[in-house]
């Protein structure tokens, strides 16, 4: 039995991951992640077991989180997508439940041009924020909160 049950959780348009906006996020998907994990974490890729869930609906995550919670998940890796810079509920959410959270992001979004991508409503409500390496950020967030875990 693994050490750690992590949450890889994934917000709108991310169930595409590897098709959708190849110049943006890349070419590789989800199901590349347990790889990389394993590849990133090597002896200690035995210590965690990942469950992965994607949804488009702002409510659908916040059931995902309050279940994570009874489940006594040890920790998420949260790509909300664009709810992270529009959603109060999903903040507020990640603020009760308390289960230590690594905020990811494909891109750097500090450097879209969008500028409202500048701005995260879950920044002050996780323990860190990865952003900018691809499909690597699950896998740098799993080891970093891994290691948040181990060191608390």
């Amino acid at each position: 039995m693994a050490k750690y049950e992590i949450l890889i959780l994934n917000g709108p348009n991310l169930g595409h991951l590897g098709q959708r906006e190849p110049e943006i996020y890349g070419s590789q998907g989800m199901d590349d992640v347990p790889r990389l994990v394993d590849a990133l974490l090597a002896d200690r890729a035995g210590d965690v077991a990942l469950t992965f869930f994607q949804a488009n609906g702002e409510g659908e995550l916040i059931d995902r989180l309050e279940l994570a919670r009874e489940q006594g998940v040890s920790g998420i890796v949260f790509n909300a997508g664009a709810y992270t810079h529009t959603s109060l509920a999903l903040a507020d959410s990640l603020a009760w439940i308390g289960i230590p959270c690594v905020e990811v992001h494909i891109s750097n979004v500090w450097a879209r041009p969008e500028t409202i991508r500048h701005q995260s409503f879950m920044a002050a409500r996780v323990v860190g924020v990865i952003a900018g390496f691809g499909i690597d950020s699950y896998a740098l967030a799993v080891a970093a909160l891994m290691n948040r875990l181990e060191h608390s």
